[in-house]
């Protein structure tokens, strides 16, 4: 059974005013839907309304009071992004729109200037769209080879496959911390450790990991790590990537504009210093401002004391979901995994399912979740995925089980009926 990891989850309840919801005129909101986007806490929220209301001004562009506030702050976000993860100079943080145009920004700046035909990049079979397509998109440009690193049947990556792949040629390993999917949680220092034995760089997509667990690049030795705020309670429009300083030293600026240059003459242009190099034009300013007042709300709470939580619900949505019966859930037992739990329903299907469950309350994913390639490896088209945070309950861990025996009852029925 699940283990009371001390967390007062109905006072962090309190925090986030959309939880009080009630849906279709008669449910309490059931939200399960984190890893896809996850809801604001009111110190979020005000921080944002107090910015525009009080100190908004764009950044890096003026001497008056209103732009030296508003970049003042804006900095301030950047050290504690640095803190968060560990990095060793905020010269290693680009603030991005998220994390799919993070891992774009090193496939066009890093890959076009590194990567040649013939080379190889390998890309794990659980990863999401984003961190496959911008690969895929290089590899039509200038001629390399995209090798998937295969996964075991409970969606576990094969470490041995992935180090017989690994050969002189390979450039680049693309890998995720945690699967949007199953929940696999990917032994990314050891991948790294593969890969720079090799010479390769590693690009690991950590969306689903720093929201939920604590996260070291240092610890990881990774090259880059990109990752998106409105996952970890901060508004959308907004993410990081992380590189090691000396190669986004080397890097060619992926945009040009505003920010980004030193000089700029009718014969050319000098390149700004990092991290303005890579932050061309006006940036995610109040979303930028919203994710380090996210950092604060999640330090305040503490990061390890938040993956407790979420592994107490899922090892009880395991429970609840094998005892229905009527449930293929996809991936590993729950201590392989992080707080997420994608299944299938015998003879329902995944949009069936989420529009039931919707008109009792209970927000969940139906579909692929961007990973189609993974979906078809555990022969499935579609499936459905619950994934926890912090204010999550038990009791709404309860509801799911419930209402996923509701779904398929009421399947079981119409089909007995037809």
């Amino acid at each position: 059974m699940p283990v009371d990891t001390g967390l007062d989850v109905e006072a962090i309840r309190r925090d986030f005013p959309i939880l009080q919801s009630v849906i279709h005129d008669k449910h309490p909101l059931v939200y399960l839907d984190n890893a896809s986007s996850t809801q604001r806490p009111r110190a979020v929220i005000d921080h944002i309304v107090e910015v525009y209301e009080k100190l908004y001004a764009n950044v890096h562009r003026g001497v008056h009071w209103l732009s030296e506030q508003s970049t003042d702050l804006y900095e301030e976000t950047r050290e504690k992004v640095r803190q968060f993860i560990n990095a060793e100079s905020t010269n290693e943080i680009i603030f991005t729109t998220g994390a799919t145009s993070a891992i774009n920004l090193v496939a066009r700046s890093w890959g076009d200037a590194n990567v040649k035909e013939g080379d190889e990049i390998i890309v794990t079979l659980m990863e999401h769209h984003s961190n496959i397509v911008p690969w895929q998109q290089l590899a039509e440009r200038v001629g390399c080879i995209i090798r998937f690193a295969p996964i075991f049947d409970d969606a576990r990556l094969d470490m041995d496959a992935l180090a017989g792949m690994i050969n002189n040629r390979t450039r680049l390993i693309a890998a995720t911390a945690i699967s949007n999917v199953t929940g696999v949680i990917n032994p990314v220092a050891e991948i790294v450790r593969l890969a720079h034995d090799a010479g390769a760089v590693v690009v690991v997509d950590g969306a689903q990991s720093a929201p939920h667990e604590p996260l070291d690049v240092s610890d990881w030795g990774t090259d880059f790590v990109a990752f998106s705020g409105h996952k970890m309670l901060s508004p959308s429009g907004v993410g990081v990537l992380y590189g090691r300083e000396h190669l986004l030293e080397a890097m060619p600026p992926f945009m040009g504009g505003g920010s980004m240059i030193r000089e700029v003459t009718t014969e050319g242009f000098t390149v700004a210093d990092l991290p303005a190099k890579f932050e061309a034009g006006t940036p995610p300013i109040v979303p930028a401002l919203g994710l380090g007042t996210a950092i604060d709300y999640l330090n305040s709470i503490g990061l390890q004391q938040i993956a407790d939580h979420e592994r107490s619900l899922l090892i009880r949505a395991h429970e609840v979901l094998e005892e229905t019966g009527c449930v293929r859930i996809l991936g590993p037992r729950p201590e392989q995994k992080a707080g997420i739990v994608s299944f299938l329903v015998d003879g329902v299907h995944a949009h069936d399912v989420a529009y039931l469950l919707d008109r009792n309350g209970m927000a969940v994913r139906a579909g692929h979740h961007c990973a189609m390639p993974l979906h078809e490896r555990l022969n499935a088209v579609a499936s459905n995925r619950a994934s926890f945070y912090l204010y999550n309950t038990l009791e709404e861990v309860e509801l799911l089980g419930e209402g996923i025996k509701y779904v398929h009852k009421k399947f079981s029925r119409k089909k007995r009926s037809t």
